[in-house]
């Protein structure tokens, strides 16, 4: 018994149960938001309470943040020790068009060829 309660403090101690559930969460991904969606999404960061999501396309972070109520009710019934109070849903890496230290703002790259 021993061992069993000085590993339990070890746990706490160094943080590791809420390691283990955030990688439960990411793991089980697929099970907390459905299959469909977790085929177009991945949990990226779990940060202060807050869960960024990445989708595969601005599609899909549309319709993950029309479900984001009952998603983020989901994940706190089922994982409550990770506190997760906040949804982040983010689309793609996206290629950024600004070049260099003095490029100017505005709309990036039109069609000039018409």
């Amino acid at each position: 018994m021993i061992a069993g309660s000085s590993m339990e403090q070890l746990f706490e101690n160094f943080s590791w149960n809420i390691n283990i559930k955030k990688a439960e969460l990411f793991a089980s991904w697929d099970e907390v938001v459905g299959k469909a969606n977790a085929e177009a999404s991945v949990p990226e960061e779990l940060n202060d309470g807050e869960l960024t999501i990445r989708c595969r396309s601005t599609a899909w972070a549309t319709q993950l943040r029309l479900l984001e109520a009952q998603l983020l009710s989901r994940i706190q019934a089922e994982y409550p020790e990770l506190g997760i109070s906040k949804l982040k849903i983010i689309g793609p890496n996206v290629p950024s068009w600004k070049k260099g230290p003095r490029s100017v703002p505005g709309r990036g790259p039109r069609d000039t060829y018409g």
